[in-house]
């Protein structure tokens, strides 16, 4: 198994034992991951291929869906109060 996959790997343990700590406590070390998960992604990409890539982004997204919509209404300047499910 390639260092980017181990890391990948790591990223997603580190992504599960955020997400249970309590929202206050979520914001900085989810936005060090948030940050880290496009290069983690861009280098699983260029190592592996487009398909395990993608998986990867895939998953990313999957996780960050909500701060990813967030982050995406705000650049273009609508409303963020109430995300819609």
């Amino acid at each position: 198994m390639s260092l980017s996959l181990v890391f990948a790997c790591f990223w997603v343990l580190a992504a599960t034992g955020v997400a249970m700590l309590p929202m206050r406590r979520q914001y900085v070390p989810g936005v060090a991951l948030l940050l880290a998960g496009p290069v983690l992604i861009g280098v699983i990409w260029y190592e592996h291929g487009m398909w395990i890539g993608g998986a990867t982004l895939f998953g990313f997204v999957s996780m960050f869906r909500r701060p990813l919509m967030f982050f995406g209404r705000k650049a273009l300047g609508l409303p963020t109060e109430e995300i819609p499910k």
